[in-house]
């Protein structure tokens, strides 16, 4: 039982692994980068969009001051 298994691994086996994984992890890599997303503008993410004043606002507070039925 205490037998050892001889395997021999080449260095032109190792080589073609080596060089199979490279590829495989550079095309995984190069795949999502041609369908990125758009970059996003931070000056325009960080804007103030609720505007107390706009006629959307006071319609929702006019419509909601109605005595309930």
């Amino acid at each position: 039982m205490k037998e050892r298994l001889k395997t021999n691994i080449r260095r032109r086996d190792l080589l073609s692994l080596t060089i199979a994984g490279v590829g495989a992890a550079a095309t995984s890599t190069v795949m999502p980068a041609t369908v990125a997303a758009k970059p996003v503008d931070l000056k325009d993410k960080r804007r103030a969009r609720y505007q107390a004043n706009s006629a959307e606002v006071r319609n929702f507070y006019r419509v909601n001051a109605y005595p309930a039925r």
